[in-house]
C-alpha cells in the first residue's frame, strides 16, 4: 500500500509553484530596461568622427562649445524626409543649437538631388560608408543624438519627431 502524502508536503509543493515564473520575470527583466529608449551611450562622451563627401567636411568634435542635434537619415527613409522639414525649422528658429544631418545615402547623385529639390539648408554630409552611424550603433532612421556643449551624449531620439514642439524647444534650451 502506497503512503499519502503529509499536508507539510501538500504546502510546500504549493509554495514552490510561483518559482519557475519568478525565475523567468527576473531572467527577462534586464531585458525589458533596455529598450533603446536610454541608451548605453547616454551621459558617455560622443564618439567623434570626420565624414568628407564631395562638398562638405564635418569634424564632430570642432562642434563642441554648442548643443548638437547629430541626426543619422536617408533620402529613401520615409520618416527622415517626414522629419526633415522640422529639423530645417528648428535650425532656423534656433540657430544656436547646431543640427548635423549625417545621410547615409549610398548614391551621392540621388543624395545631392534630394537635398537641391528640398532646399535643405542646414548643415548635411552623406557618409555612404555609414562610418559616422557605426559609432553610435545606428540602426534604425532617422535616429537623432542631443549632444551638449560638453560633448556628452544626453538624449538619442529614435523615429520622426516634431522638432517644434515646445517641449523639444525647452529641452534644448536647458542645455
Amino acid at each position: 500500500m502506497q503512503e499519502r502524502p503529509s499536508p507539510l508536503y501538500h504546502r510546500s509543493v504549493k509554495s514552490l509553484r510561483p518559482i519557475p515564473f519568478l525565475l523567468t520575470a527576473l531572467l527577462l527583466l534586464p531585458i525589458g530596461c533596455d529598450r533603446g529608449a536610454h541608451p548605453t551611450q547616454i551621459s558617455r562622451p560622443a564618439p567623434d568622427f570626420t565624414v568628407s563627401d564631395s562638398k562638405a567636411t564635418v569634424h564632430l568634435a570642432s562642434y563642441r562649445g554648442h548643443v548638437v542635434l547629430l541626426n543619422f537619415w536617408a533620402t529613401w527613409c520615409g520618416p527622415c524626409r517626414e522629419e526633415l522639414p522640422s529639423l530645417i525649422a528648428l535650425q532656423h528658429k534656433m540657430p544656436q543649437v547646431q543640427v548635423l544631418a549625417v545621410s547615409v545615402d549610398e548614391d551621392e547623385a540621388t543624395y545631392r538631388k534630394f537635398v537641391s529639390e528640398h532646399h535643405v539648408d542646414l548643415l548635411t554630409v552623406r557618409d555612404g560608408d555609414q562610418r559616422a552611424a557605426e559609432k553610435y550603433s545606428t540602426e534604425q532612421y532617422p535616429e537623432t543624438y542631443v549632444i551638449d556643449r560638453n560633448g556628452m551624449i544626453r538624449r538619442k531620439f529614435i523615429g520622426a519627431q516634431d522638432w517644434n514642439s515646445p517641449e523639444i524647444a525647452r529641452y534644448l534650451q536647458s542645455l
